[in-house]
């Protein structure tokens, strides 16, 4: 099957060569190995909750979306009510198209480029294409409490694996 020949809704369960991707590629490829520090080192870098990121993926993965998605989207998570608010007040969501009151009902949303980058970076470093930064910079490596000492160690343990 050509890949010309697959439609949007189902192009991402084929890769590049027009193959099907099955769980044992993935499984293959390692992709969910560090999934959980990788995760936790977004959220304490940007000041994200947990619920928070992966909305954002998921609302990513969506293009665009209206508020009613991004509440449809939110029920598998806590309950936050000033989700919405904060996403959009520190820039990671924002407005791709206003309402107008008589042709256009309601609004239309995107992640921000913010938000794309992050997420870029998060797939980047699962795919080993990247590491995690590790300079006295960066807040998620300053050992200020056990916590912080234990992701470090995981941290460095995940660079040196030859297999991600």
């Amino acid at each position: 099957m050509e890949r010309s020949a697959v439609s949007c809704a189902k192009a991402w369960r084929y890769c590049s060569c027009g193959m099907r991707l099955d769980a044992s590629d993935i499984r293959e490829m390692n992709l969910l190995k560090y999934y959980r520090l990788i995760r936790k080192w977004a959220c304490k870098t940007y000041s994200l909750k947990d619920a928070d990121l992966e909305l954002l993926i998921y609302l990513d993965c969506k293009n665009r979306f209206t508020r009613n998605d991004f509440i449809d989207g939110q029920y598998t998570y806590s309950w936050d009510k000033d989700r919405w608010e904060r996403l959009r007040r520190d820039g990671w969501i924002e407005v791709w198209r206003h309402r107008n009151r008589t042709t256009i009902k309601y609004s239309i949303f995107q992640t921000s480029q913010k938000c794309k980058r992050l997420i870029s970076r998060m797939y980047r470093i699962m795919l080993g294409e990247e590491d995690l930064p590790t300079s006295e910079r960066s807040v998620f490596y300053k050992n200020k409490t056990y916590t912080d000492k234990v992701y470090n160690k995981a941290i460095d343990d995940m660079i040196k694996d030859s297999e991600r």
